[in-house]
């Protein structure tokens, strides 16, 4: 009888990325050496995952890599967060020197200010894009509301259309100023730390 062959799986030998849920307790040493709670998308708008850094919501899908505010999937090619674990903290600091407070040596500086100016603000890049994407669509949103209007005064559709359409722009505008707002909020605090000390009004 012929002997069998027995094959033993190396599978255990295979790393394997890990992945994220709501509620996950995680590390992302590009934003902070303090960890992180994970949430499901404040809004509900996309399926991602979201995490709270000096006011901003910060997107991530489930595998751990960044999505842009404007985006649906990320443009990245490597995970930003890691499981908020003794053998990751250690790994952390042994990257970064056990400097948890200190990043200055990993940042990118873009200085855009005046000579002249005599005070600045520095905020996070992603910060600055989630700003720029949230008025790219009130924007858009105004745009849409400002044709409505034309074509409500131009008669170009019936009063039941235009009750729909009213509605709906209603939630719109409803969601739009609740995300706004706390954009402004942030914006807020920053500029209350400054020697302008004022803060807008929403």
């Amino acid at each position: 009888m012929p002997k069998s062959i027995r094959t033993t799986s190396n599978t255990q030998n295979t790393p394997t990325l890990a992945t994220f849920k709501a509620g996950d307790s995680v590390l992302c040493p590009s934003l902070s050496f303090t960890s992180f709670v994970l949430t499901a998308d404040p809004y509900g708008k996309r399926d991602l995952l979201a995490l709270t850094h000096d006011g901003s919501n910060i997107y991530y899908d489930y595998k751990g890599y960044f999505v842009s505010a404007c985006d649906t999937e990320t443009g990245d090619y490597q995970p930003s967060l890691f499981k908020n674990t003794e053998a990751n903290r250690h790994a952390v600091a042994t990257l970064y020197n056990g400097r948890f407070t200190n990043q200055t040596s990993q940042r990118t500086v873009i200085d855009t200010t005046e000579a002249d100016d005599d005070e600045v603000i520095l905020i996070p890049s992603i910060e600055l894009s989630d700003t720029a994407c949230d008025i790219g669509g009130a924007i858009g949103l105004l745009n849409d509301i400002g044709m409505l209007l034309w074509m409500i005064y131009q008669e170009k559709m019936t009063p039941s259309q235009a009750e729909s359409m009213a509605r709906l722009s209603h939630d719109s505008i409803d969601t739009w100023a609740d995300l706004l707002s706390s954009r402004l909020n942030t914006i807020n605090k920053s500029l209350a730390q400054s020697t302008f000390g004022n803060e807008v009004a929403a």
